[in-house]
């Protein structure tokens, strides 16, 4: 017998409500507060528009020392009869042991039996079988920074949309970008442009989790990496993740469909060295008008 989405939904409220009896501190789950209510309002009346996909992170504490690895958790609204997105993460781990420990946790996942909530056994196997990609981390840490000079590079994206309008994707965006120390900006509008700045891992984190699970008409239209010896804080165009906002081109009134002025976006590219960005991202040469 085919389980509704109605079902699904229904199976994953209880499973948060398991979760939040399990993790009862205030941290321990970072849940937005109108996620459950807005699947309660369209369990409620199933005949609008489907709510947004419930997201949030565990942060789970892992061996005698308790370090911290943040599970984080999006669900496709037919889970459990399809699989979840998981990833684990933790500023303990060095990339690859992280990636490796995301592997395994997938592999581990798939194994279990379809159909069937499994975050709580998620959380169970993060904590039981993290501690060795933790040591392992420790290790290839301790000895690369005896080895060498360690080198970090700053990584920089540059992201263009055919629009960005919606709260909810703005709220995430700036969220995101926060919680990875990522700086930049986000151009509100028609276009939309993203500009990220940070460590590899941690832009290629926020671009992961900004386009998933299907958000058309965004593309990562060029990469900049620059290698320093010091701190790759040196070497930031941007000293916040910016929200930017120009004046409309033209009398759009209240529309929703306004277009961004693109004259004053790239006045402000040149005043943070990248004006030559804007025909990467328009095709276009920019040309700034006589005042």
């Amino acid at each position: 017998m085919a389980v509704t989405v109605q079902e699904c939904l229904e199976l994953q409220l209880l499973e948060v409500e398991m979760l939040l009896s399990m993790f009862p501190k205030k941290g321990e789950i970072n849940l937005d507060e109108d996620a459950v209510p807005g699947v309660q309002r369209y369990l409620r009346n199933a005949d609008g528009a489907l709510p947004p996909q419930l997201e949030y992170s565990i942060t789970i504490d892992v061996g005698e020392t308790k370090v911290k690895v943040e599970l984080q958790v999006l669900l496709p609204h037919t889970y459990p009869q399809v699989a979840p997105q998981l990833f684990a993460r933790s500023n303990a781990l060095r990339r690859q042991q992280q990636l490796r420990l995301n592997m395994h946790l997938a592999s581990h996942i798939s194994s279990l039996d379809s159909g069937e909530l499994c975050i709580c056994e998620a959380v169970q196997w993060v904590k039981e079988n993290s501690l060795p990609y933790l040591e392992d981390s420790k290790v290839s840490s301790e000895s690369a920074s005896e080895e060498v000079v360690v080198k970090e590079t700053l990584h920089r994206m540059w992201i263009y949309s055919h629009h960005i309008y919606r709260q909810e994707l703005r709220k995430k965006i700036f969220d995101c970008a926060k919680k990875l120390n990522l700086t930049g900006f986000c151009l509100t509008g028609k276009p939309g442009v993203i500009c990220v700045e940070g460590l590899q891992a941690s832009c290629e984190e926020f671009w992961r989790a900004i386009r998933y699970p299907n958000w058309k008409h965004i593309s990562c239209k060029h990469v900049e990496n620059i290698e320093t010896e010091g701190s790759i804080d040196n070497l930031r165009l941007f000293h916040a993740f910016e929200d930017l906002q120009f004046q409309a081109h033209g009398d759009y009134g209240l529309r929703n469909d306004y277009h961004m002025d693109l004259g004053q976006f790239l006045e402000f590219l040149k005043q943070h060295q990248s004006g030559h960005i804007f025909q990467i991202l328009f095709g276009v040469e920019g040309k700034l008008s006589d005042k």
